[in-house]
């Protein structure tokens, strides 16, 4: 299916568009609808809608506690993390930290970016960690696919371009990728190129393609007039390979559904060939995680394909994503930003972020004011380098 015939059948949620937001109140949405949405996936991670229904007594429809209660510090395999309650976990603390990159750097980033300075903060600076109820180092909580970029560029002082090569496979580098679509607001080839930079540095194959298209998505969320169908229809324009074939497939799937109920077993099974990882997620297959041209991540089409079912609707796509378990806090950051950018805060339940924010311990709003000023100042700067480049051409062209 092409994009194009994507866009045509889904008119219905083409009637959907938003109204006029601002750059401002839509980075506020990504970034906040990003941190609510990994909170509330926390506590469901690694399970099935069927554990989530037995353990919860139904649907989640909100933040809820740990998944062992009080022995979260010792129940395997979820301790020692305090997942529930409100708390963030690694996708919003590498979210925020790449944000913290851009405020540094206050310009496009590479994978020299990561080197010099993503790194340097993980294992340098010590910060409230909610899920570990402690102060500690970033590089203390966050996944081995992220600890690899630290033991591959601050020991191994491998090449930034080339660092993620050999790491696992997985969402690492797509889950906190929202602020390269950010910075690139409304333009999902410049998001796309600048996050495949990025990941280079922890993240190759489906991996990689994952960050660059989520990023894609994002910047495409935040064009005036963006719809879910629109946003799917830029990353079937970028997207190749086996994630291009992922999303297609979940979103054809999505496209029968109005309910993220029904659309549960659909899009595992629309996305089951495309995933590694198998169906027990705690017990991956022998061929999870590898380097592949024909597979994808879950996580991202999931996302998509649970925005679709929503129709673009923050509660709903953060619910359906967090009720489909599995890495349930990674595909509800990513529809949460999406939905956030689409509808700006506003559409992000207020008691939800206000939950967030105090059990977590963070300002959820000063990310989004100090990337909104950032992407600002880098729009000023590619406004000057195109002008000077249109003029360097003409000379060359003769047409002036």
């Amino acid at each position: 299916m092409t994009p194009t015939a994507f866009t045509a059948s889904m008119t219905s949620t083409a009637s959907t568009a938003p109204g006029t937001l601002t750059l401002d109140e839509r980075i506020t949405g990504a970034l906040v609808g990003a941190a609510v949405g990994d909170a509330l996936g926390g506590p469901v991670e690694g399970w099935t809608p069927q554990q989530i229904t037995e353990r919860h007594g139904g649907r989640i429809d909100g933040i809820v506690g740990p998944w062992h209660g009080e022995d979260w510090r010792t129940a395997r395999p979820i301790a020692p993390y305090h997942k529930g309650d409100g708390h963030i976990t690694d996708d919003t603390l590498m979210t925020h930290a790449l944000v913290r990159v851009y405020a540094t750097v206050r310009d496009h980033l590479d994978a020299y970016s990561v080197a010099d300075h993503l790194v340097p903060d993980l294992i340098s600076n010590p910060r409230w960690i909610p899920e570990l109820e402690a102060e500690a180092l970033p590089l203390q909580r966050i996944f081995l696919a992220e600890k690899w970029i630290v033991a591959r560029l601050h020991y191994g002082h491998v090449d930034p371009r080339e660092a993620g090569s050999g790491n696992i496979v997985n969402c690492g580098a797509a889950m906190y990728m929202a602020p390269a679509g950010l910075v690139n607001a409304a333009h999902p080839q410049a998001a796309y190129a600048e996050a495949l930079d990025i990941a280079g540095a922890h993240q190759s194959s489906y991996g990689r393609e994952a960050a660059g298209v989520f990023a894609a998505a994002v910047a495409a969320a935040c064009a005036p007039g963006a719809t879910p169908s629109t946003v799917v229809d830029a990353c079937l324009a970028l997207a190749k390979d086996g994630t291009r074939a992922a999303i297609e497939a979940v979103c054809e799937a999505a496209a029968g559904h109005r309910d993220f109920e029904s659309a549960l077993i659909p899009l595992r099974n629309a996305v089951a060939p495309f995933d590694t990882v198998g169906p027990d997620y705690r017990a991956p297959s022998l061929g999870a995680r590898r380097p592949s041209r024909l597979h994808s991540v879950e996580e991202l089409p999931i996302a998509l394909g649970m925005l679709l079912v929503a129709e673009g609707d923050y509660r709903h796509a953060v619910l359906g994503s967090v009720n489909y378990g599995r890495d349930s806090d990674s595909i509800a950051t990513m529809s949460g930003a999406l939905a956030g950018a689409l509808h700006g805060e506003r559409s992000v339940p207020a008691t939800w972020v206000k939950t967030v924010a105090e059990a977590s311990r963070l300002d959820l709003h000063a990310p989004a004011r100090t990337l909104t000023e950032v992407a600002r100042e880098i729009f000023v700067r590619d406004t000057a380098r195109r002008r000077a480049h249109e003029s360097a051409f003409a000379t060359l062209a003769g047409s002036r």
